[in-house]
């Protein structure tokens, strides 16, 4: 075809957002209550020079007051939060050493909870982070 130029490959982007999932010392894991009013894992955006693994810890810590180490990558899944809006999830396995205090919520939340493994099945959120959570109760399981 005459009059057409080639247009330059454009990769399609998403965000990225790296999601712990952390227990505490009774097995329970830590959720957080969004404007959408879904529980979700503390995270965030993966931005700037930072591993996904420090990015993870520095959301843990921010988001629950809780210090934590990122543990094994458990998942990666598509997210659509709202139609038209897609987001990378990338989920990690974390402990934190002073998961006995309670969490602290922070600005970005509504509200901190802790659930027990059979609670996680009838909350309100995406099926990826109930999927992360029981793949990481199963690495407990198998520990």
């Amino acid at each position: 075809m005459t009059g057409q130029t080639e247009q330059p490959y454009v990769p399609t982007a998403f965000p990225i957002s790296i999601k712990g999932v952390v227990l505490d010392p009774q097995q329970r894991v830590l959720l957080l209550k969004n404007e959408r009013q879904e529980w979700e894992l503390p995270g965030g955006k993966l931005e700037g020079t930072e591993t996904p693994e420090e990015r993870v810890v520095t959301e843990i810590h921010e988001e629950s007051g809780w210090t934590a180490s990122a543990g094994p990558l458990l998942d990666v899944w598509m997210y659509e939060p709202i139609p038209g809006r897609k987001v990378f999830i990338v989920t990690y396995g974390c402990t934190a050493a002073d998961a006995h205090q309670a969490p602290v919520v922070s600005h970005e939340h509504k509200e901190a909870g802790l659930f027990h493994r059979d609670e996680v099945p009838g909350l309100v959120m995406p099926q990826g982070y109930k999927d992360s959570i029981a793949r990481w109760y199963e690495l407990h399981d198998q520990a």
